[in-house]
């Protein structure tokens, strides 16, 4: 049992801290099955395995105060808070006396940083570096809260043993070292930037490579120099926008154009075949057909297969509890998807998703035989296409409570360890939406995740990037159709509540972490336009163009980052507008 001790000031209660929020986190930082309790003061966290564990929760952050100087060199615009965002603590073994929930926060947010320091060969900054400076603040202030902790017998407002004097000098360390973390993950990110751009880093991979081999690698392959535990890829990342079949016009034509070196078209089975055997496939035939001859841009075709309650027709439920006709009905779907497209599309996403595997319930043996199926048959199809498979929720929140799926890069490196012909592993980012794994998180976070799957030393491919415009309030999830409601999800927000502008500015910080990325070879916005009401989307608001075809800041900041990471600049000068 692991119990942690919360003070009101936490805003830790009923509201703001639904159990569906708090989750236990095992080794790796995959979740775990586990109950998670609330009552007077003290979260308690029963564990379905044995081994230490941590908590993750979700907090809103306020904003630290920093001296005038440092404010001031801030690469972020400054914001009453830092989010409502999802953190976690470090593994903590179980023992009878509680932990402070901020100070094991505090701890593990800290311990992030500076590992990220030493990854990135951050630690020749000087001392007297502004985002050092302030995580030497948070330092401080963490020092203090450990020193500070245990109350003297008679302390007002004292709890489980526990100072809230030292509660809150631990939730300031917390803000400073959350903070300091998103200002290290850009100095990385336009460091990054500069050697890809400059095209020093593919130059430095090539000769490392060439040193240890007695052939010379062939010119524009991506490089794996051993040790360096990710790939390393020519050029600059490219980057997209996926359009929604439903919705066609010159305006969303032109607004694709502006902004895109591809294209990424959905193929959700339930559009193209909503009665068994019927296919249509004219709304996406429009839109391919101008990408091809009018609009000259590469085409991304997928997911192919994706069982998400959203995208599997209700026809193909009859078969849920039969994997072998199941298995005959997605060849000939991926049979007949393929063969029309195959003279258009050059980037095929197979799959998606079925790792987490919660609405057509599968083994992992099927799951990897599903997975190998669709890979073979369309790479026997097409072979001159480039094969990508999708993971969704890379966070894995779903493992939680889904004890048939399999964790993200669990799934991404048995798939590769299969012997399949990917060229690239895609990642659904997505934040701020009220559906399961999505909820917000920091930059620093994002960004260490993706160096985790960098790991696999396969190209990534970031195959929907998105976030809202507008807050989404949380709503009961439904799994399928047919299925009991589950608890709401609070998809939090990240500085401010989610608006037109807090949705171009956390694009601008989330593409240029990802673009800096060497092992990044596109990233795609998950939506152009958002859905009529009452229509269903990617996501709600997620898009650069309103239903009524208003622009949206993110249109043109998407653009303006395109036009940035061509022409060899940093798109995160754009957070600070010149004047």
């Amino acid at each position: 049992m692991l119990t942690f001790v919360v003070f009101d000031n936490d805003a830790v209660d009923g509201q703001h801290f639904p159990p569906r929020h708090a989750f236990l986190v095992g080794p790796d930082e995959v979740p775990m099955q586990g109950r998670v309790e609330i009552a007077d003061g003290l979260v308690r966290c029963a564990k379905d395995l044995p081994g230490a564990a941590g908590l993750a929760v979700q907090l809103e952050v306020p904003s630290p105060a920093l001296p005038d100087h440092l404010a001031k060199a801030q690469l972020n615009p400054p914001a009453p808070t830092l989010g409502l965002l999802t953190l976690h603590t470090t593994l903590l073994p179980e023992r009878e006396e509680p932990y402070l929930l901020t100070i094991e926060l505090a701890r593990r947010q800290i311990m992030l940083f500076l590992n990220k320091l030493e990854d990135w060969q951050l630690t020749e900054l000087p001392p007297d570096h502004p985002t050092l400076q302030q995580f030497e603040m948070a330092r401080d202030a963490f020092t203090s809260a450990l020193i500070e902790q245990r109350a003297a017998p008679g302390t007002p407002g004292a709890r489980g043993g526990y100072n809230p004097g030292a509660d809150k000098l631990a939730a300031q360390a917390l803000a400073l070292a959350l903070q300091a973390g998103e200002e290290l993950a850009l100095v990385h990110a336009n460091r990054q930037l500069r050697l890809r751009q400059s095209g020093e880093a593919y130059k430095q991979a090539s000769a490392a490579v060439a040193r240890q081999t007695p052939e010379p690698p062939p010119a524009g392959a991506p490089m794996i120099v051993p040790g360096s535990g990710h790939v390393t890829l020519p050029g600059v990342p490219l980057v997209g926008c996926a359009v929604s079949p439903r919705a066609f016009g010159e305006g969303l034509q032109k607004a694709a154009a502006s902004c895109c070196d591809f294209l990424t078209m959905p193929m959700r089975w339930i559009d193209l075949e909503p009665v068994e055997g019927k296919y249509n496939f004219s709304t996406t035939d429009r839109w391919i057909e101008w990408a091809v001859r009018t609009a000259k841009l590469p085409l991304v075709g997928g997911p192919v297969v994706d069982l998400r309650p959203s995208s599997a027709p209700e026809w193909l439920f009859i078969w849920e509890n039969d994997y072998e006709t199941l298995r005959d009905l997605v060849f000939e779907h991926v049979q007949a998807v393929v063969t029309r497209y195959r003279r258009t599309v050059s980037r095929w996403t197979v799959v998606s998703g079925l790792h987490v595997n919660t609405n057509f319930k599968i083994s992992f043996e099927q799951v990897l035989d599903l997975t190998r199926l669709c890979v073979m048959l369309v790479k026997k199809l097409h072979p001159a296409a480039r094969i990508q498979v999708e993971v969704i929720q890379p966070w894995a929140e779903f493992h939680v409570t889904n004890r048939r799926s399999i964790p993200p890069y669990t799934y991404a490196e048995a798939v590769l360890m299969a012997g399949l012909p990917i060229d690239a592993v895609g990642l659904r980012l997505q934040m701020g939406h009220a559906e399961p794994g999505l909820s917000t998180r920091d930059m620093l976070s994002l960004s260490a995740m993706l160096d985790r799957f960098a790991a696999l030393e396969k190209p990534l491919f970031i195959t929907a990037l998105g976030a809202p415009s507008a807050p989404i309030p949380p709503k009961p999830f439904i799994p399928r159709t047919g299925a009991e409601p589950e608890d709401p999800y609070e998809p939090g927000y990240w500085r401010t509540p989610w608006s037109e502008a807090t949705q171009a500015a956390w694009m601008t910080q989330a593409l240029g972490v990802i673009c800096s990325k060497p092992y990044v070879h596109g990233v795609c916005w998950h939506d152009l336009a958002d859905a009529p009401s009452g229509d269903s989307s990617e996501m709600p608001h997620g898009g650069l163009i309103t239903a009524g075809g208003h622009q949206k800041p993110a249109l043109t900041r998407l653009a303006q980052v395109r036009q940035a990471v061509r022409e060899g600049k940093s798109p995160l000068a754009l957070l600070r507008p010149a004047g």
